[in-house]
């Protein structure tokens, strides 16, 4: 994804239409005219980065004198487009379920500005603490939201593509949740590949993980007579998308990657051992407000599994990370597990390579 889009702050207040306003962010007409009618746009101030977004936090006054502060986030390109797009209607269903779990979305679009096409994503503005949340009033919130939402089709996916970080993922519907998931990991796999590289070794036991272990696995939430409900997930929930309100207490969730899912699958980025929230007092929390699926005893291993998804989708994003490797090792234990290899499929240096990643998957 181009990085254009921080070119924004370089360029002159008066390329864009409201050059009055203070602060260091010049706003474009656009989203000004997404802001409410009649208020008065106050200030508009830059409020953190990556490397492929920029953001603000936008003061107003409204119609009746009351202050008013908004967060905006803008992302340059068509892969920018998307992100936004993506991120406005997980947001708008994560709300329209949950309206006390997640800032206000109230808009995205594209800016009057041409060059460079830029596209950003507009709601409300909440002053949080970036500390790990309570544990357990967190994990009731997080729960109440997978029992309480309803997919609008009945199946798995979302009605626009969403992006886990800066990538889009593979969200079409599909009533199975073995197929999706199939799906939306494959795509991951090959994004993996695209950034970083082949590895054969890592590309023989993804194959195998895609055409055996998840079929089994995965496929026991959905045999003899086992069903799984699509819930709503976050998508990308670590301590870094997840804040509490300095004035109320209030926890929320932001910067989602929303699709229907199953709800263990939300959790398996807790697995990851970058994430502060790994801490087991929440996966605690949370299962002492969720039920387990059936199978019971092989929650564990879904929990690798799709911690696997987090592990590649970072690995596409920073190359090189160790945690292809440890993705490589927990596929790896998971085929050893369900779909061991004939001696006639590997050779000796694979051999020793896959037993060696099983045996340092344990650790995981």
């Amino acid at each position: 994804m181009s990085t254009t889009v921080h070119k924004i702050t370089k360029q002159t207040r008066n390329q864009f239409s409201c050059p009055e306003i203070e602060g260091d962010f010049p706003l474009d007409q656009a989203v000004i005219e997404a802001l409410p009618d009649d208020c008065v746009v106050l200030s508009a101030n830059s409020f953190g980065s990556s490397a492929w977004t920029i953001t603000a936090r936008i003061n107003v006054e409204l119609a009746g004198g009351m202050p008013k502060r908004y967060f905006l986030k803008c992302a340059s390109e068509d892969a920018g487009r998307v992100m936004m797009e993506g991120e406005f209607n997980a947001m708008t269903e994560l709300y329209k379920t949950m309206p006390s779990f997640v800032p206000r979305p109230y808009s995205w679009g594209k800016f009057c500005l041409s060059s460079p096409e830029t596209y950003f994503f507009l709601c409300d503005f909440v002053d949080m603490s970036n500390k790990l949340p309570d544990p357990k009033r967190f994990c009731s919130r997080l729960a109440e939201l997978h029992r309480a939402s309803e997919s609008p089709s009945g199946k798995f996916g979302f009605h626009v593509p969403t992006c886990h970080g800066r990538l889009p993922q593979c969200v079409e519907w599909d009533s199975s949740w073995t197929s999706f998931f199939i799906k939306l990991l494959d795509d991951v796999l090959r994004s993996d590949i695209q950034n970083n590289g082949s590895w054969p070794a890592l590309e023989k036991v993804s194959h195998r993980t895609l055409t055996h272990v998840i079929p089994r696995l995965i496929g026991a939430l959905e045999s003899d007579g086992r069903t799984v409900k699509p819930s709503l997930i976050h998508g990308d929930l670590w301590e870094g998308n997840i804040g509490t309100e300095f004035e109320t207490g209030n926890i929320y969730i932001f910067d989602a990657g929303a699709y229907y899912a199953h709800n263990e699958m939300e959790i398996g980025m807790w697995r990851c051992q970058r994430h502060k929230i790994r801490s087991e007092v929440y996966k605690r929390a949370y299962l002492g407000n969720s039920m387990v699926s059936e199978p019971a005893d092989e929650w564990d291993d879904r929990n690798r599994i799709y911690c696997v998804k987090m592990n590649m989708i970072h690995s596409a994003h920073h190359a090189g990370d160790i945690v292809r490797q440890t993705a490589f090792e927990d596929m790896c234990y998971l085929v050893d597990k369900y779909a061991p290899w004939f001696p006639e499929e590997l050779d000796d240096e694979e051999l020793e390579a896959f037993s060696k990643a099983v045996e340092d998957a344990r650790s995981h």
